[in-house]
């Protein structure tokens, strides 16, 4: 999760870019397929010696399959949510695995945002005149309950910048 700055026109009160957690960074990603090659290449020259020379081919294949998995997993980090809250909607801009981008605009009077205790992976969405976001999916549950409490708070603000200006007038 990211805060952006917000841009100089109107009012911003949540502007946030939700991205899915990795955990190795690509630097670390190097490193262990550097030591996994290395280790592949001295085991297979150990087998060639000893004259097992047909396993040294399985052990470029087991370094291909873990470089595969590894790609496929940065691969899923490219989606990523941003959630924007100024005075006059919340957008949700959602971009897939895939690159395809969705786009939702909801009227923040209205807007209820749920965290669903009942799913095991607490589902946070978001909700007005009939249309529902889940946000966050890719998230792990402490991670969706901060957000959560992060986008209510930012609606609380909203809420009563409103209740203050109609006041005043």
């Amino acid at each position: 999760m990211a805060d952006i700055d917000p841009p100089e026109d109107g009012h911003v009160f949540l502007d946030s870019v939700l991205n899915p957690h990795r955990s190795l960074p690509p630097r670390a990603f190097i490193i262990i397929m550097a030591g996994l090659a290395a280790l592949s290449v001295l085991v297979g020259i150990v087998c060639v010696i000893v004259g097992a020379w047909p396993i040294f081919g399985f052990f470029g294949l087991d370094v291909l399959l873990v470089y595969v998995a590894l790609k496929a997993s940065y691969r899923s980090a490219k989606q990523h949510e941003r959630v924007r809250l100024t005075d006059q909607a919340l957008t949700v801009d959602r971009v897939s695995v895939r690159g395809e981008r969705r786009h939702w605009q909801f009227e923040p009077f209205w807007l209820r945002v749920s965290l669903d205790p009942s799913d095991e992976r607490g589902a946070l969405t978001v909700a007005s005149h009939g249309r529902r976001v889940e946000l966050g999916r890719f998230l792990a549950p402490a991670e969706r309950v901060s957000f959560a409490g992060t986008l209510k708070d930012a609606l609380g603000r909203w809420r009563a910048r409103i209740a203050a200006s109609s006041s005043s007038k």
